[in-house]
């Protein structure tokens, strides 16, 4: 039986929708549910389920979707709906409240904001943020898939207006003790990072977390702003910044390979800072080894890192890394083909191909679990490889999906767990999960990644 509604004026934000889609789609006797805005990107999913509908949906309008086995199931599903949304905020406060903005401009009008944060489709974007820096304000850009030349034009406005574009396709920052987007749970401390890499602040700061050292603020510059076409403008900006802060003892720059041109620019920079700055380029060291870089420079001792071990046997065949954390893959990848195994495969999840009308898979697995299982399935490959990141704005619980996945698997499973011990998910636990599925689980991508290709290569 199914059922197709249209909700007018009822916008919920994407990623509760998803979540909510997922809840029912879980109950039993539910086919398919799906909740979301009637974008013409959902339509056509829902148009591709099989169901009919309405011609005069919009994307103003609440898409409610809902495929089940009988009455019962269907009714069921819809009251489960109705509770989960009315436990859910909606855009408009209740009454006798604000009524909340619907632009960037007049939510500035207000003068209480200091940052604004934009997480809309990459292609409105652009006037979102024009909007903030006008209004004297830095910004964040979450949003992915925003052309280069807007990002140009966005960075260099703001050099003018002397405040700071951090992205676009920026998942992490921490500003004045304040988690945006992917955000751990870290104690202050003396290490400012300035990052070009969400995954790769994120692995340094929980390492460096579970070492017992704080950081003073992350700044993100999102993937694109160390290459040739964007120039480090963001970068070079975040590091002055950094340098000129009181709590900042040490700084250190994560970045996935920068252009050559743009690394010389970042490192001549760094030498005529009066705070000492640890690159932490991936291709010339791995992040591990930077936190180590980093404890000794503050005289802290370099611990072993938690990790999980499993018996594994080792594999011939090929080692699958399959990631949702860009940089984690690529530096996982490096080791990978330093220890020989060029024939791996690696897939990064958060592409912005591959996150192109969906949400990032650290908070939408689907797409991620259905490749790992075509893995597990593949005889040719020995060892599947990922990663796990913790924090505010993640998966809640991301092992309850994966464990079920990992137990059909007959190859050796490694996991890398980014996180703290204050983060929401509960480090212990989700490696306890992991690890009673059958993973080695380990704090340190780079040690993960070593494992695994260690499995093949002892079959050798």
């Amino acid at each position: 039986m199914n059922t197709v509604q249209l909700r007018r004026g009822a916008y919920h934000d994407s990623v509760t929708l998803m979540r909510i889609s997922q809840g029912l789609t879980a109950l039993p006797g539910v086919e398919v549910a799906l909740v979301a805005m009637a974008t013409e990107l959902n339509l056509g999913l829902a148009r591709d389920l099989g169901l009919d509908i309405p011609a005069q949906a919009t994307p103003a309008d609440l898409l409610v979707a809902v495929r089940a086995l009988d009455a019962d199931a269907l009714a069921a599903a819809m009251a489960e709906l109705d509770e989960r949304l009315a436990r859910t905020p909606a855009a408009a406060d209740g009454p006798g409240m604000r009524t909340a903005p619907r632009t960037t401009r007049s939510a500035l009008r207000s003068g209480e904001a200091t940052m604004v944060l934009v997480s809309v489709p990459g292609s409105h974007a652009f006037a979102e943020a024009m909007d903030a820096i006008e209004a004297g304000r830095s910004v964040m850009i979450f949003s992915d898939n925003v052309p280069v030349e807007q990002e140009i034009l966005l960075k260099d406005r703001a050099a003018e207006r002397g405040v700071l574009v951090m992205g676009p396709d920026c998942g992490t920052a921490l500003v004045g003790g304040v988690g945006f987007g992917f955000a751990n749970v870290v104690r202050p401390g003396p290490v400012g990072l300035v990052a070009a890499s969400g995954t790769g602040a994120q692995q340094l700061s929980c390492l460096l977390d579970l070492a017992g050292v704080g950081v003073s603020g992350i700044i993100g510059t999102g993937g694109r702003d160390t290459g040739d076409a964007v120039g480090g403008r963001s970068t070079l900006r975040a590091l002055a910044m950094l340098d000129d802060d009181p709590a900042t003892e040490l700084i250190a720059l994560v970045s996935k390979p920068p252009s050559p041109r743009v690394e010389r620019a970042l490192r001549a920079a760094g030498e005529r800072l009066r705070t000492p700055v640890v690159h932490a380029i991936c291709g010339r060291t791995d992040l591990t080894s930077a936190a180590a870089e980093i404890l000794t420079a503050l005289g802290r001792t370099v611990p072993v890192w938690p990790c999980w071990t499993a018996p594994q046997t080792p594999r011939a065949g090929t080692l699958h890394g399959l990631f949702a954390g860009g940089t984690l893959c690529e530096e996982a990848r490096l080791i990978a083909q330093g220890c020989g195994l060029g024939d791996s495969v690696f897939v990064d999840f958060g592409d912005d191909a591959l996150t192109r009308g969906r949400a990032h898979p650290m908070i939408d697995p689907g797409l991620r679990l259905e490749r790992i299982a075509a893995a597990a399935a593949d005889p040719a490959c020995a060892v599947v490889l990922l990663d796990v990141v913790l924090g505010h704005a993640a998966d809640p619980d991301p092992a309850a999906a994966l464990v079920p996945v990992l137990r059909r698997a007959t190859q050796p499973a490694v996991v890398s767990l980014i996180g703290t011990r204050g983060d929401p998910q509960n480090l212990e636990a989700q490696a306890a999960a992991l690890h009673a599925a059958g993973a080695a689980v380990f704090t340190s991508n780079a040690e993960a990644a070593r494992h695994a290709a260690g499995l093949i290569l002892g079959d050798r």
